[in-house]
């Protein structure tokens, strides 16, 4: 059986990768997961400078899922590079670095940095991240501005660029042309979707930030939907993610039309899941008699 995908170029040993911000950068997870088993590592969020990310409570169960407001907080992409890359040098597997920003300056000067790294496959730009010079709306929410910080990231990176898609739009299809009209290479949907909890007895909410990003089983169904829709709408690879649990929901995502997906809140609650949904992909694709896994992308009738 053949289990490899190949989006923009880079060709992956399988298409189970990390989903970001849920599994660090490899290293705290490598205990319980042979990295060299997974299509690709994709590395928590990188910043230009370090982000103390938000106060806290920051993280919250909620049923179906969870909600985060951890704001992104990470140690800078120089940290992230001398420790982070430097230890996933020494696995066989692809490493997808996640870029966010505040400012299209900032996401450009991470890009740069990274640019010549042979070791970073493809760069993933987190566009869920609030625009400062637009009044903190996000990038991903407006096709103008996600025309534009596409084009000028392309500009400078030398690595296919995966636009991670936020949901938090009215047409998600319109949002993904825009990207692939400016230039991405390839599509990374759904982000989380935004929610909130309130503490009744407390009356108080949940999170300091008092919204957060859903994410979880629970969104699992907006998320295919979404995959399926942008599938028909552009002519760019999809990795699809939100709330993949188990190797069933990893291949229903594909056959909507992902050509890989990532693995995100499940790995909180089973830090095993991914290697198990590779093992549980290949155990289908033998029952069914599947030569080639790619045989599945965009087979729904």
């Amino acid at each position: 059986m053949n289990m490899t995908t190949t989006l923009a170029g880079v060709t992956f040993k399988n298409p189970v990768m990390t989903a970001s911000g849920t599994f660090g950068s490899g290293m705290e997870y490598s205990e319980f997961v042979d990295l060299n088993k997974l299509g690709a590592v994709v590395t928590k969020g990188v910043s230009n400078v370090p982000w103390p990310g938000n106060p806290t409570p920051r993280v919250t169960e909620v049923y179906g899922g969870m909600l985060n407001a951890i704001g992104l907080q990470n140690p800078g992409v120089d940290v992230f590079m001398e420790r982070d890359l430097k230890f996933l040098q020494d696995f066989d597997t692809k490493v997808i670095v996640n870029v966010c920003g505040k400012t299209v300056k900032d996401y450009v000067e991470v890009v740069e940095k990274l640019s010549d790294r042979d070791d970073v496959s493809m760069l993933e730009i987190n566009v869920s991240c609030p625009n400062v010079k637009e009044g903190a709306i996000a990038f991903g929410q407006k096709a103008v501005a996600l025309c534009n910080i596409t084009s000028e990231i392309k500009k400078h990176a030398k690595q296919p660029v995966i636009m991670k898609l936020s949901p938090n739009v009215t047409d998600i299809t319109e949002m993904a042309r825009a990207a692939e009209a400016a230039g991405s290479d390839a599509l990374s949907l759904i982000n989380t979707i935004t929610g909130m909890k309130i503490d009744i007895n407390r009356r108080k909410f949940a999170l300091a930030n008092k919204t957060g990003g859903m994410s979880g089983p629970a969104i699992k169904p907006i998320a295919v939907r979404m995959v399926y829709q942008v599938h028909n709408a552009v002519k760019i690879p999809i990795i699809g993610m939100g709330g993949i649990a188990n190797a069933e929901d990893a291949i229903e995502f594909m056959m909507a039309g992902a050509s890989a997906v990532s693995v995100g809140a499940m790995n909180f609650v089973d830090p095993y899941v991914t290697e198990k949904i590779v093992t549980g992909i290949e155990d289908f694709m033998a029952k069914n008699n599947i030569e080639n896994i790619t045989d599945i992308i965009g087979c729904v009738e």
